[in-house]
């Protein structure tokens, strides 16, 4: 276990230096000037900024950008919000998106397995009609669409959930919800789909056959084995749900990261893009490797 958590580890290192270094020449060769409005400064103003900011010489930054990120922590100025670093953006908006996340993922995580079992338990009647139809709706219609709806019908209409904002648990409810729809989607159909492989496993027919109650065998011998799938799902999507969703979070006015990354591609604000970029890829390598242990601990056949 510990060989391959090292071994992993040092894979993610690569990643992140890969994921570092093409985001960097990208944005270099994107197409514009962030100092630059409507206006033309004047030549020495430009160099000051640049210089301030790092983006005098993209090769010299390119090395010394990394060097202080390892060894302050320092992700730089922001280039979008005046007298704020990028710690601070960061720092302020990414608890904002992860709680959002935690909140939608438990609701997908929760509903998507419950959904998943119905189907497979109660194939081809209504449970399972009504998760093809649940699944095929959270994929297909668009997050703004669903949170609009949702925003509209119970925040408006009926007015009883807070239609925006945050502070309080009642704020979380309809994002979360609208969050989580396209991830429940994905688990029930996973689930579905892992169930039924599993409940015709001779391990299965074993159990019953040995009088086991059926509760007993979906939750100690079909669930544990089906879960796979679904664990597998859960690396790369956490990290997405968990950083927010910039659809939901202007839509109900939350102050997360999405709107932040957004704006700063929008004003080639490269020292903001980085750190988003860099802190969503160690969350994607940090959830994968947190998938692969459970993996081996819900499996015991699998070795690491």
């Amino acid at each position: 276990m510990t060989r391959f958590i090292i071994f992993r580890l040092l894979q993610g290192l690569l990643v992140i230096a890969l994921v570092y270094a093409i985001s960097f020449w990208l944005l270099m060769a994107t197409p514009g000037d962030p100092f630059v409005g409507s206006k033309q400064p004047p030549a020495s103003v430009l160099q000051a900024l640049r210089k301030r900011y790092g983006l005098s010489n993209p090769a010299k930054a390119f090395v010394l950008y990394p060097w202080r990120v390892i060894t302050r922590g320092d992700l730089g100025p922001t280039i979008t919000y005046q007298d704020w670093t990028v710690n601070d953006v960061i720092g302020a908006a990414l608890p904002v998106s992860m709680a959002l996340g935690c909140f939608a993922l438990v609701i997908a995580l929760w509903a998507g397995v419950g959904l998943g079992v119905a189907g497979a338990l109660y194939r081809g009647r209504w449970p399972d009609i009504a998760l093809t139809i649940v699944t095929l709706l959270g994929v297909s219609v668009p997050t703004f669409v669903t949170g609009s709806l949702l925003l509209m019908g119970f925040g408006v209409y009926w007015a009883v959930l807070p239609s925006g904002g945050w502070g309080n648990i009642s704020q979380l409810i309809l994002p979360s919800i609208t969050l989580s729809l396209v991830y429940l989607a994905y688990i029930a159909r996973l689930t579905r789909v892992s169930v039924l492989d599993t409940l015709n496993a001779d391990f299965v027919r074993t159990a019953r056959a040995k009088g086991l109650p059926e509760r007993a065998v979906i939750g100690n011998h079909v669930l544990r084995n089906a879960a796979l799938p679904v664990l597998s799902f859960l690396g790369p999507s956490a990290a997405m749900v968990l950083t927010g969703s910039f659809v939901v979070e202007k839509l109900y006015a939350i102050p997360g990261l999405g709107e932040d990354f957004v704006n700063a591609c929008l004003n080639k604000d490269i020292p903001l893009v980085l750190g988003c970029v860099l802190a969503y890829t160690v969350l994607v390598v940090a959830f994968n490797l947190l998938v692969d242990i459970a993996c081996a601990f819900a499996d015991p056949r699998i070795t690491l």
